[in-house]
């Protein structure tokens, strides 16, 4: 049970990650850095495409973290008081799953950023 309750928590601690930072990202709470935030060659340019990226991380974050929040434990009851193995392949198999919306934002705010700036950071018109 307690090997279970550490996957749990495991499990829980992306979409509360993605919630978190959602929140501090969407109101605009970062300066361009090397340390936290969206950093991409594009989002990076200036301020205006740090801005722009990072504000549109952060409102996807704060609506993918809490939907995420019931796709990862839901599954997990399911093994509860069964073998680490399946709790194992259990965790691996949300893990995955929460990596698809996380891969995805990377997708959709670069296309963003390349519809909004041209290639030195500039907005278009």
């Amino acid at each position: 049970m307690v090997y279970w309750a550490f996957m749990l928590l495991m499990v829980i601690l992306i979409p509360a990650i993605m919630t978190i930072s959602g929140k501090v990202l969407s109101e605009g709470g970062t300066i361009r850095n090397q340390m936290f935030g969206y950093r991409t060659s594009m989002s990076m340019k200036n301020d205006d495409t740090w801005e722009f990226a990072n504000e549109m991380l952060g409102h996807m974050w704060i609506r993918m973290g809490p939907a995420l929040l019931p796709v990862s434990v839901i599954p997990m009851l399911f093994v509860m008081g069964k073998g680490e193995d399946a709790i194992g392949i259990m965790t691996a198999v949300i893990v995955i799953i929460q990596c698809i919306p996380l891969v995805s934002t990377v997708v959709i705010i670069e296309k963003a950023l390349h519809k909004n700036f041209d290639r030195n950071g500039r907005r278009k018109i």
